[in-house]
């Protein structure tokens, strides 16, 4: 009872200016409007508020439906005219920042066989998560990596990076994701081009894999010192058969199912500073509990098929959808398959949560822990 008393008072009360609006009191804050200042307690709610407030919606966006425009974008313009010939996905209620959700924007590149773009860099970090296509390849600061199906693969801030396909290869189309939205809301986005447009390659093929991408080993004697995992490539086969070898041992989480994090090799924390990746299996019928943490992520459905319940609302995906989780809003999964196993790909914001000491979860306790479904 006096629980509910107290969310009554703060609803009423707390939750808005408890302040009529007498002829002074509007002169007052017109006065303020001119000199460039308000009045607090017409707006503490609403820049302070009780929990996160987000504009995102959660989106699905269907694979076998966006293709076509993807493809669509060879014909009609070239690498040279585009700077990067991506298709972006907006979330409606953050079209102003091009955001796919929160301070995240995702987008699908594609180039077809012996197409290179230009090399360049920029403030914001980003990751490329391989859907189709043979022959891709990214060089980065002079790393060049061959790319596979499901292959994740970093660009770092402030690294040159550019991307092509070979000329024996085939159209290829891969997932960005970058901060950029983060970077202009902090007003510290910078873009440059390379002076030769290209860049060369100054390491062996792939050898970034080769000297970090070893479970459980560390070459001897060797060093790094940059901001960001100097393993560049992460490949699709070693992760999913770590993903089966701890489900062999594991019941996993009750929240996201077996479930396990890119990390940086030489530290063992996050790949990049503001941007994480995680992989999560789910198996045949699992059906997860629900829960909601201070970060916002973009998920793709880079095995079988199942459902996500965001907010209430179902979404249903398949092999190659995108869909996005916003901050601090339930959410669980569940692969409605008896007999295959389902993974979803996901990158999000938590580095940037943690390191500002902003980071919180928790589990839904009403219900079993799971939300009933409104729409």
């Amino acid at each position: 009872m006096a629980e509910a008393v107290y969310d009554a008072y703060r609803e009423e009360v707390l939750g808005r200016a408890n302040v009529a609006d007498t002829e002074e009191l509007v002169e007052f804050y017109k006065d303020l409007e001119s000199q460039h200042a308000g009045a607090l307690w017409t707006v503490a709610n609403k820049i302070e508020p009780w929990e996160p407030v987000t504009e995102s919606q959660p989106v699905l966006w269907q694979f076998d439906r966006l293709r076509e425009h993807v493809l669509r974008a060879l014909e009609l313009v070239s690498p040279e005219q585009a700077g990067r010939r991506v298709v972006y996905l907006a979330n409606p209620g953050r079209r102003d920042v091009t955001a796919a959700v929160g301070w995240l924007y995702t987008g699908l590149q594609v180039m077809g066989p012996g197409e290179l773009a230009s090399s360049h860099r920029h403030s914001a970090s980003a990751l490329r998560f391989i859907m189709e296509g043979s022959g891709a390849f990214t060089n980065v600061d002079g790393h060049k990596m061959t790319l596979g199906r499901n292959d994740f693969v970093l660009t770092p801030n402030g690294t040159w990076h550019e991307h092509g396909v070979a000329e024996d290869g085939t159209v290829c189309i891969w997932q960005d994701g970058l901060d950029i939205p983060l970077m202009n809301a902090l007003e510290a986005n910078f873009y440059e081009v390379h002076p030769d447009l290209q860049q060369a390659v100054s390491f062996p093929i792939d050898d970034s894999t080769a000297t970090w991408g070893n479970p459980a080993l560390r070459p001897a004697g060797e060093t790094w010192s940059k901001r960001y995992s100097p393993l560049l490539k992460y490949e699709w086969e070693p992760t999913y058969e770590a993903l089966l070898k701890y489900a062999r041992v594991t019941d996993g989480s009750p929240y996201d199912g077996i479930h396990m994090d890119y990390v940086n090799p030489f530290t063992g924390g996050a790949p990049m500073q503001t941007m994480g990746a995680s992989m999560q299996l789910l198996r045949p019928g699992e059906h997860t509990r629900a829960h909601r943490e201070v970060g916002s992520f973009v998920y793709q459905c880079a095995k079988g098929s199942g459902h996500s319940i965001i907010g209430g609302r179902r979404f249903d995906w398949k092999e190659r959808d995108i869909f996005v989780v916003p901050s601090w809003m339930w959410h669980e999964h569940v692969n409605g398959s008896d007999s295959e196993d389902a993974c979803l790909f996901s990158f999000h914001d938590l580095p940037t949560m943690r390191t500002l000491g902003l980071y919180r979860a928790e589990g839904l306790a009403e219900n079993g822990g799971f939300q009933p479904v409104i729409s």
